[in-house]
């Protein structure tokens, strides 16, 4: 039933779901940091090894006057609207790794994307992973 459902929401252009276990991590932070009214809000920014790369944080604000809110089983999403061109029918995924755990966003607008999943590039975006210019670690989305 849950699956039927995802694939529903997908299907609206303009959607941005959160998987399950991303639903569930991010309600036990924002428990664990006491921010009950808390959404999280992502977007997009130039930059990264390969051309754009992803920002996330929890956001006790209210949104703003261009954001797009989503909400899925009680959480809160907020993207502006210019963040959301390069994201319609992306997922917020949670993904345990051998260094640890962390939310990803699984883009199907993204061309082509750099080895930490942080940074990508789609088709109009253009961007300097498509000739030269570094890659994680070397300036990119890799180092700080």
């Amino acid at each position: 039933m849950n699956h039927i459902r995802k694939l529903s929401v997908r299907l609206s252009r303009d959607m941005i779901t959160i998987t399950e276990r991303a639903v569930t991590e991010l309600r036990d932070l924002i428990q664990s940091n006491e921010k009950a009214s808390a959404a999280l809000r992502v977007w997009v920014s130039g930059g990264g090894c390969s051309g754009l790369s992803y920002g996330m944080a929890l956001d006790e604000e209210p949104a703003q006057g261009d954001d797009k809110i989503f909400e899925q089983d009680g959480i809160k999403l907020y993207v502006d609207e210019l963040s959301l061109q390069y994201m319609i029918g992306a997922e917020v995924d949670y993904v345990d790794e051998a260094l640890g755990g962390g939310f990803k966003i699984e883009n199907p607008n993204a061309t082509s994307s750099c080895g930490c999943g942080s940074s990508f590039k789609t088709e109009t975006s253009g961007g300097c992973g498509s000739g030269g210019g570094g890659g994680c670690g070397s300036g990119g989305c890799g180092s700080k």
